[in-house]
């Protein structure tokens, strides 16, 4: 199919360069440029309450989201922002947790992980899973409902939030569901087709993952063969709770994400797929510039409260 007419204004954009590539210079201003980039309006939201979680040795900021100005017994989502593990933030976020609360009637806690390359792996896997802890054991004080607490994220989001998951099966509990929109799922771009199709010219490019992967990764030999890094690294997805993947046609995640959703689907576990045509990676939070990412949030919020509820 061919691109979307709002995407082909974005892509137009970017090959004459009125937009900044995501790995321009060096750290702070990638870090700066992602952040200047305009952003939709923000939905109103009647809870919006930033909160700190305690760990033995850190301190982890969140900021929580809900349609109840005094949440109690909401299922809770513990939400990952996207950025390739270095860009971004809550606060880059904002609009898109403020959206999947809307659509889910979930309380959503949006997790302020440290970033990559000044903390790497397993920094931001840790803040994710120490944040999905509580929410199991204490979410009820924050106007949730622990027996259902869901993860989701986008792009490095979804990686973090399939490896909370990957991780529960052997320290449980389990998420009661994952959503992961355009996944960073392996850091071997060999076997998928799209990374060669949509290598470069739709927003993230093959290159601007290897770079993305080598910040987070680190000089640690290991990491790559951690699943909790790597979720393509994973002997086995069995266990795991049902799941939704949304990937887009022109983004070389494409392919990675849906072999994902494959081997959820062949490990037994109650998957949903969906490749989203004509629409490059980002789509999800760029609504403002791409319409049909509208669909998509109402598309989300339907499968949420099928597969979970909302009250």
């Amino acid at each position: 199919m061919p691109l979307d007419p709002d995407v082909a204004v974005l892509v137009a954009a970017i090959a004459d360069g009125a937009a900044p590539a995501l790995t321009d210079g060096d750290i702070a201003t990638a870090r700066k440029n992602y952040d200047a980039a305009p952003r939709p309006p923000a939905d109103e939201m009647a809870h919006v309450v930033d909160r700190r979680v305690a760990t033995n040795d850190r301190s982890i900021s969140v900021r929580c989201y809900c349609v109840d100005s005094t949440p109690s017994g909401r299922p809770i989502i513990m939400f990952a922002h996207g950025g390739g593990w270095v860009l971004s933030s809550v606060d880059g976020h904002d609009h898109l947790a403020r959206r999947l609360a809307l659509v889910t009637g979930s309380l959503v806690v949006s997790v302020d992980y440290r970033r990559a390359p000044e903390h790497p792996f397993p920094a931001a896997h840790d803040d994710c899973w120490d944040v999905f802890e509580m929410l199991r054991t204490d979410g009820a004080a924050w106007g949730g409902d622990p027996t259902r607490v869901a993860v989701a994220g986008d792009s490095a989001g979804a990686n973090l939030a399939a490896g909370v998951a990957l991780r529960s099966l052997s320290d449980g509990p389990t998420p009661c569901a994952q959503v992961l929109v355009y996944p960073c799922i392996d850091d071997d771009p060999t076997p998928y087709r799209s990374m060669v199709d949509n290598a470069s010219g739709y927003f993230l490019g093959a290159d601007d993952m290897a770079w993305f992967w080598s910040q987070y990764l680190g000089a640690s030999p290991d990491a790559r063969f951690d699943p909790r890094a790597v979720p393509a690294r994973a002997s086995t997805l069995s266990g795991l709770p049902p799941s939704l993947v949304i990937t887009a046609e022109f983004d070389p995640l494409r392919d990675e994400g849906e072999a994902y959703a494959s081997r959820l689907a062949m490990d037994g576990v109650t998957t949903t797929c969906h490749r989203i045509p004509g629409v490059v990676h980002g789509f999800i939070a760029r609504w403002h510039q791409m319409r049909r990412a509208t669909d998509v949030h109402q598309l989300i919020g339907t499968w949420f409260v099928d597969v979970v509820g909302n009250g």
